[in-house]
């Protein structure tokens, strides 16, 4: 079997086996049990899609990565998520057909900062991977951009297929789609289907060696779920499955990876999640605490922002190491500099007991993978 024809049954196989799961309700083959709240009701799954984690006076809820910092929530309590009318519709849901609204919400599109850090690695690695002197390839930039935007919005579709029913209970998760009724279950598994089938079509543009090595990341995506119930670093498992295009991009110029580049890279990118999903999980700390949800907010506790502190310059480190590899000019060590100052403004100025402080300094962080890019091209312009 070739390497296109292993990348194609990989990813098609992934496609197929996901369809069947959500088609007889998407619980018995996917969902997770969770542990019963303090009210006895099962709790939300985490998801890296929504805007905040899921809370009502009912009972308590495990943290979830978050999108929005107008979906934050103090510790008194959590708005509803998503407009309850067309006059309400923010951002991009303003300009869409009333008949494609919900489909854009299924897939978050009115939330991007889910999108960015998925996006940013990605773009990163492109840009160093470019030949001195010359700009990053645009056709790549865009394919990547536009992967991100899909395999982030199927993520989003799978976790709203699964919890459709306890999303119907929690007040700001109720307006989402599938629980209010405005689609049904059949229509966002059509969507999920065109999101993962566009997905491949867009990693069949690039290279045999990057077609194997995006297929494979399907093993973290699909794992990644799983490891609250494990471990009290579910947030260094996202980082490895989140910052995945650091191998891809330079993979996808070069065909092969220059691991003197890309390991620092991805262990740089990997170190950042941990300093954003970490704060981002403080805002849930004390529900997680009774659900018996872990997360690096809850292990590491009143010594949270020591360990941010060493995830930062862990991080600033792996991205200096990376640009020394990739030989670039000075531009980019700039870049690398004001993404460590911002990580280490985020560590100092957040209140780590306020929710909607919290998720501010969340959503801040697409401006740190925004100075890494624009460091880098700087610096490979320059180099």
């Amino acid at each position: 079997m070739s390497l296109q024809a292993a990348s194609r049954w990989l990813w098609s196989s992934a496609i197929q086996q996901t369809a069947k799961c959500l088609a007889v309700g998407g619980s018995s083959c996917l969902e997770i049990n969770q542990p019963a709240g303090v009210f006895g009701r099962r709790l939300q799954q985490q998801d890296f899609c929504s805007g905040a984690a899921a809370n009502s006076s009912k009972g308590p809820s495990p943290h979830n990565s978050g999108d929005d910092a107008s979906d934050a929530a103090s510790t008194s309590g959590r708005h509803a998520e998503g407009p309850s009318s067309p006059h309400s519709l923010q951002g991009i849901l303003k300009y869409l057909p009333k008949a494609a609204v919900p489909y854009a919400q299924l897939m978050r599109l009115d939330k991007p900062i889910g999108t960015w850090v998925l996006a940013w690695p990605g773009f990163w690695s492109i840009t160093l991977a470019a030949e001195a002197g010359h700009l990053p390839d645009m056709k790549l930039l865009v394919l990547f951009g536009l992967g991100a935007v899909l395999l982030r919005g199927a993520g989003c579709t799978i976790n709203d297929i699964w919890d459709r029913n306890l999303d119907k209970q929690v007040e700001r998760t109720r307006s989402r789609p599938l629980a209010s009724g405005a689609l049904r279950v059949h229509h966002a598994i059509g969507l999920l289907g065109a999101q993962l089938l566009l997905g491949l079509g867009i990693l069949l543009q690039l290279n045999d060696y990057s077609k194997v090595l995006g297929a494979s990341s399907l093993l973290l995506v699909g794992t990644y779920p799983l490891m609250k119930r494990f471990t009290y670093w579910p947030q260094a498992y996202l980082g490895l499955t989140i910052n995945w295009g650091a191998l891809l991009g330079w993979a996808a110029v070069q065909g092969t990876c220059n691991w003197s580049v890309v390991l620092p890279l991805y262990a740089a990118g990997i170190n950042w999640t941990l300093v954003y999903d970490t704060i981002y999980a403080h805002q849930d700390k004390r529900d997680d605490m009774v659900a018996g949800v872990k997360s690096t907010a809850l292990l590491f506790g009143d010594r949270t922002k020591d360990w941010l502190s060493g995830f930062a310059t862990a991080s600033t480190l792996g991205f200096t190491m990376a640009g020394a590899a990739a030989g670039c000019a000075w531009p980019y060590y700039v870049g690398v500099g004001g993404a460590a100052a911002h990580m280490a403004w985020q560590i100092r100025a957040v209140n780590l007991d306020n929710g909607k402080d919290c998720m501010e300094k969340f959503v801040s962080n697409k401006w740190v993978g925004a100075m890494v890019f624009a460091g880098g091209l700087g610096g490979q312009l320059l180099a």
